[in-house]
Parts: structure tokens; C-alpha cells; sequence
């Protein structure tokens, strides 16, 4: 796990002696919001799986309680505000069957007609923050995922104003694997120079009748620092990556949000932005 260094705030994370206390694994959490297809076609129910894990190497899995938001962000003309649609009432608790036992998570299936324009939906997961007592501190990520419905081009491009947001600069459901997706990370509405963004690949497919990974991975990483790769933003906050494989990447800033304690504790509020990438055609 990269360490949390906390570069807007001073807090004196005591993280050497957490980590020499406990076994830490080398890569980072993330927020998987899961759906199986990000560009459609036409209007369809769409079915998310909300898990707090560890993306590539898809485990240890943390105990989830209910986001204090799930919505999603559109704009239905060029002219109007855009409109958020509260999502929360179709969430269902589940057990995930994680490496260490079950952990408490969330699924949706978001019908089709709240869903049936065409054009782009900005999906939004703003979690409770949860204790990682290993690391002494609570974590919340604002994660987003988009979905594009008929080919329309929407609001795909608009910030949401998050506390920690990574603003896409490309499609994100619209990449041929090879492509450069680029970003731009910003806390509280400011790009963050300079700051570390870990990438990592949704390394397992989803069981997801039973609400679990499969258990084999799609790549062995032969190094650590392949399995959670670390790039830096620029002076303007921007950063880009080459999508080398197929399928969902995950893009984590850490500490980049402007509230620091939660509970008495340090809190890191993370941006997390998934993107799809897809083959193409032989």
C-alpha cells in the first residue's frame, strides 16, 4: 500500500509503526462500483455492485456500510442545470464472500426508465468513511463511473464540485485498449499538483449471482509495484495513462479532499474514477 502522505494537510500519521506492526499488503483500496458495460446501446436495467477491496489482487475485502449518497449527474440539454437523481432506494445489502470471510457490501439494479435518455450519466458512490485501524485513520472515497447511453455525447467532461474529484479529460467509456486516458485531480475543487495517483486493473472477474470474485486473476504481476502503479500529476494537476488490457482500471488520489479528521481521527478523502477499457475488433 502506497502510504497516505497527506500533502494538503499536516497530520502525523504514525504509519511506519503500523506498518511495521501489521502485514501490509503492497497495493491500495479502492471502491469498485462495477457495472458490466459502460456504453450502451440503448436503455437497460443496469446492475452495480459496490465493494470495498483491493482491486488487482482482488482481496482482502473490507466491511462496507451504507454510502451516505448513491446518485447519478446529468445534463439533459445543453442549457439546463444539471440534474442529480437520488439512486439510494434501490440499494441491497449483501455479504461478500471475500479471502477472509464475508464483509458486509451493496448492489443495485437501477431500471431502465431511470436511466432512458440518451446521453452521459456521471454515477456517484460518496461513502460513509471507514476505519482502517491498521493505518490509524478513516478513508471515504468519492468514486464516479460513467455510462453512456445511444451514443449521445453529454456532461461526461463536468466536474460535480466533490471534495476530492478526478476530472476526466477523455470518454471514459469510450477507450480502445492502447488508447491515453488523461485526468485531471482536484481537492476541493483545485487541481493538485504534483500528487500520486495509483492506478491499478480489476484483476478478477465478478461472480456476481454469488457475489464474489473468481478466484483466478487475468495477470500475474511479477513485481509489487506492477500490481498498484503509482504515476504523479503534473504542475497542473494532470496526469495520463496508456490502457494497456481490456476491462476496468481504477484510478485512486489519495488525500485530496480539504477534511482531514473524522471521529477524532485522521481522515483521507480519496478521488476514485473507473474507466473502461475494450479491445478492438479482429
Amino acid at each position: 500500500m502506497q502510504p497516505r502522505s497527506f500533502q494538503l494537510k499536516a497530520l502525523p500519521l504514525l504509519l511506519g509503526v503500523a506498518l511495521g506492526a501489521v502485514a501490509i499488503p503492497a497495493f491500495a483500496h479502492f471502491l469498485v462500483v462495477y457495472t458490466p458495460q459502460t456504453a450502451l446501446v440503448r436503455a437497460t436495467d443496469l446492475p452495480f455492485h459496490l465493494v470495498f477491496t483491493h482491486a488487482f489482487n482482488g482481496g482482502p475485502s473490507m466491511a462496507m456500510d451504507k454510502p451516505q449518497r448513491f446518485y447519478y449527474a446529468k445534463r439533459s440539454a445543453p442549457n439546463e442545470q444539471i440534474e442529480e437523481v437520488d439512486l439510494a432506494r434501490y440499494l441491497e445489502p449483501i455479504q461478500w464472500a471475500g479471502e477472509q470471510g464475508p464483509v458486509s457490501a451493496w448492489k443495485a439494479t437501477v431500471p431502465r426508465n431511470v436511466v432512458r435518455s440518451l446521453g452521459d450519466y456521471q454515477i456517484v458512490v460518496e461513502p460513509t468513511p471507514y476505519l482502517e485501524e491498521a493505518e490509524g485513520l478513516y478513508i471515504q472515497q468519492f468514486a464516479k463511473v460513467m455510462v453512456n447511453v445511444g451514443g449521445v455525447p453529454g456532461n461526461w467532461s463536468e466536474t460535480l464540485g466533490l471534495p476530492a474529484e478526478i476530472h476526466s479529460l477523455n470518454k471514459t467509456y469510450a477507450n480502445w485498449t492502447g488508447g491515453v486516458f488523461r485526468g485531471v485531480v482536484l481537492g476541493n475543487g483545485s487541481p493538485v499538483p504534483y500528487t500520486q495517483v495509483e492506478v491499478e486493473y480489476l484483476n478478477h472477474d465478478l461472480d456476481v449471482a454469488n457475489n464474489t470474485f473468481v478466484a483466478d486473476g487475468k495477470i500475474d504481476a511479477p513485481h509489487p509495484s506492477l500490481a498498484a502503479i503509482v504515476i504523479l500529476t503534473d504542475a497542473n494537476g494532470q496526469f495520463s495513462f496508456t490502457l494497456p488490457k481490456a476491462g476496468w482500471w481504477g484510478f485512486a488520489a489519495l488525500s485530496v479532499g480539504p477534511e482531514n479528521e473524522y471521529n477524532g481521527k485522521p481522515l483521507s478523502q480519496d478521488a476514485i474514477l473507473w474507466v473502461q477499457a475494450t479491445d478492438l475488433p479482429q
